[in-house]
C-alpha cells in the first residue's frame, strides 16, 4: 500500500524567493532518499534540494524560473506507507519507549547552525549492539569534530550513511532494532545542543575516501582554487566538491554543457582527461583577492631526508581546520597591530586581595582574563565600530557583547565564547571562562560554545612574551593580544617607581578601523585596567 506525500522546500537558511534554475526529476521518475529534486540559486550560493523520501514522482508543482522559499510545495511523491516519514514530535515531547524488536530510525540531532557537515568516520556496522549514548558517527565542520550518540539501545539493522556524506539536522543515519526494556528512547531532536554529546575530539585515522573514477597517474599538484575564484562559477555544490577532490580549478572551464552554461560533473571529467592527455597544461590556479590575483609560485617540494634524519607527523585536526581560516584572514584582511602598555599594579593588588579573602568569591578565583573581558566590553560600548562585521558594502553593528578567548589544548588552540558578557559580573566571567577552558582541554567543547563572538582576546601571559601580532578572527574586525606582565620602572614626575605593566597588542581591520581610532581604543582600554572604577562610568 502506498500514500501520496507532499514534499516542501526545507530550511534553506535566511534565503527567500530563491530562483529555481533546474528541476532535476520528472513525473513518473522513481527516486531514492537524497535524490536531488531541484536546483536553487541565490546571489550567494547554488543549492541542491534532496528528496527526504523514496518513491515515484506523481506531480511537480514548480518549474524552472519560479521563486521559492522555505515551506513552498515542490512535488507530490507516491511512497510506500512503511517508509513514509513519521510526523515529528512536538517540541520538548519525548517519544515513547521502544518496544523490543521494533525498528527505529536514528537521525542527526540538533547540531546548531551547521548544515551539510561531512561525515569523517562511521563507528558502527550492521549487526553491532549499541547502548544509549554509544557514538555512531563523527562529523567534522570547519570549527570542530562532533560525535553523534545513539538515542536508543539495540542492534544496528542498516547504516544509511558513509564516510564523506554531508548531513544536516534530521538526516537519517541508520535503522536500529530495539533490544528491550533498556531501549527507552531519548529525545531525537533536542531543543538545545546540551541535550546531545557533540564534542571536539582528538583526531583518529579516517579511512581514505573512494578514489575518483579516473585511474591514470595524477598530474603535478595544482593549487586548489580559493573560495573567491569559485564564487562566479555556475556549478552545483556537488560538482564544486567533486572538482575540489580532483584539484580542478573551475574557473578554467569557461562554460559548461548544462542549462545556462552550468558546469556539470561530465565537464569536470572531460577537463581532467584533457589535462592527462596533454591537451591542456596543469598550471596552478592564481588565488583571487578582490579585483586582482596573487600570482604565487608553487609551494616548494623538498626531500628533507637528503639532508639528515627526519620524522613526519600529521597535523592535528584542529590545526588543519584552523589553518585554512588563518591563511584566508591573513591574506584578505588589511590588518595593522597597535601596541600599548597598561599599568595593572592596583588591579593586580585588588585581584590578589579578593582571592585571598576567599569567602567573598564563593570559591571562584578571579583571573586577569575576567577583568580584561569586562574591560573589553566597556571599550566596545565606547567605540562601537569595534563591535561590527563587514557584510558586503554594509557594516553590521551588533547590539550584543560576546567575547571569545583563545584556550590552549593538547591538540591546539580553540576559541570558546563568553555570551552576553555585558550582563555578567567579574566572578561570573571568571567561573565561566574556567569551565569553558576545562571543557576545551578535555575535548568536550561543543560547536555552539565557539560561535557568535564579537571580539577575541588571545592571552599568552601565562607562557611569556612581550608583544605579538594576533591574526583577526573573521568576521570580527579586531582582536586583542595580551602578553606577560612585568615590573618596570615608571617615571611619576619626580622619580622612577616600580609598576606592573601589561603589554597589549591590538590588531584591527584597517577597512573599518583607522590608526587613530585603534590607538584611542587601546589607550582607553589601558585606562580601564589601570583604574577599574572607570568600567562603572
Amino acid at each position: 500500500m502506498s500514500i501520496i506525500k507532499e514534499i516542501h522546500v526545507p530550511d534553506i537558511g535566511d534565503f527567500k524567493n530563491v530562483d529555481v534554475i533546474e528541476v532535476t526529476v520528472a513525473v513518473g521518475d522513481t527516486i531514492d532518499v537524497d535524490t536531488p529534486l531541484i536546483m536553487l540559486e541565490s546571489d550567494k550560493a547554488t543549492m541542491e534540494v534532496p528528496s527526504p523520501l523514496a518513491g515515484v514522482v506523481r506531480e511537480i508543482k514548480i518549474k524552472a524560473g519560479d521563486k521559492v522559499s522555505q515551506g513552498d510545495p515542490i512535488l507530490y511523491l507516491d511512497v510506500a506507507e512503511s517508509v513514509s516519514a513519521p510526523e515529528p514530535s512536538p517540541v520538548g515531547e519525548t517519544p515513547s519507549a521502544s518496544v523490543a524488536g521494533e525498528a527505529r530510525e536514528v537521525r542527526v540531532p540538533d547540531i546548531g547552525d551547521f548544515k551539510s557537515v561531512p561525515i569523517i568516520e562511521v563507528l558502527v556496522a550492521p549487526g553491532d549492539h549499541v547502548d544509549i549514548d554509544t557514538s555512531l558517527i563523527v562529523l567534522e565542520s570547519d570549527k570542530a569534530s562532533m560525535e553523534v550518540p545513539s538515542p536508543f539501545a539495540g542492534t544496528i539493522q542498516s547504516v544509511e550513511v558513509k564516510v564523506g556524506d554531508p548531513v544536516s539536522q534530521g538526516d537519517l543515519i541508520l535503522i536500529l532494532r530495539a533490544s528491550g526494556a533498556d531501549a527507552a528512547a531519548k529525545p531525537q531532536l533536542p531543543d538545545t545542543l546540551s541535550a546531545v554529546t557533540l564534542a571536539p575530539r582528538a583526531p583518529k585515522p579516517v579511512g581514505a575516501p573512494p578514489p575518483p573514477p579516473i585511474k591514470a597517474p595524477p598530474p603535478p599538484p595544482a593549487v586548489e582554487a580559493s573560495a573567491p575564484s569559485f564564487a562566479k562559477v555556475h556549478a552545483s555544490p556537488s560538482v564544486r566538491r567533486f572538482a575540489r577532490e580532483l584539484g580542478v580549478d573551475l574557473t578554467r572551464l569557461a562554460k559548461g554543457s548544462g542549462p545556462k552554461g552550468r558546469i556539470l560533473k561530465e565537464d569536470v571529467q572531460g577537463f581532467v582527461k584533457q589535462i592527462m592527455s596533454g591537451a591542456l597544461a596543469p598550471t596552478a590556479a592564481p588565488t583571487a583577492v578582490g579585483g586582482g590575483v596573487l600570482d604565487l609560485l608553487p609551494w616548494p617540494t623538498v626531500d628533507f631526508a637528503k639532508f639528515g634524519p627526519v620524522e613526519a607527523k600529521p597535523l592535528s585536526r584542529i590545526k588543519k581546520l584552523s589553518g585554512a581560516n588563518l591563511a584566508r584572514n591573513w591574506v584578505m584582511i588589511p590588518a595593522v597591530t597597535y601596541h600599548e602598555d597598561a599599568d595593572i599594579t592596583d588591579l593586580e593588588a585588588f585581584r590578589l586581595q579578593i582571592n585571598k579573602e576567599g569567602e567573598k568569591s564563593g570559591g571562584v578565583k578571579l583571573t586577569m582574563l575576567a577583568f580584561m573581558v569586562k574591560a573589553c566590553v566597556r571599550a566596545l560600548q565606547q567605540f562601537p565600530e569595534f563591535n561590527t562585521s563587514l557584510d558586503g558594502e554594509n557594516l553590521v553593528y551588533k547590539q550584543y557583547y560576546h567575547i571569545a578567548f583563545a584556550a590552549d589544548t593538547p591538540n591546539g588552540l580553540v576559541v570558546p565564547v563568553v555570551k552576553d558578557a555585558d550582563k555578567k559580573g567579574v566572578f561570573d566571567i571568571a567561573r565561566e571562562t574556567g569551565e569553558l577552558a576545562k571543557k576545551a582541554r578535555d575535548g568536550k567543547l561543543g560547536p555552539a560554545e565557539m560561535q557568535g563572538a564579537c571580539f577575541t582576546i588571545s592571552s599568552v601571559g601565562g607562557i611569556g612574551g612581550t608583544y605579538f601580532s594576533p591574526i583577526i578572527n573573521a568576521p570580527e574586525v579586531a582582536i586583542l593580544g595580551a602578553s606577560k606582565s612585568a615590573m618596570k620602572p615608571v617615571w611619576d614626575g619626580k622619580q622612577f617607581v616600580p609598576r606592573l605593566v601589561l603589554p597589549l597588542s591590538l590588531t584591527a581591520d584597517h577597512r573599518v578601523i583607522d590608526g587613530a581610532l585603534a590607538t584611542r581604543f587601546n589607550v582607553y582600554l589601558a585606562q580601564l585596567l589601570a583604574d577599574f572604577r572607570r568600567v562603572l562610568l
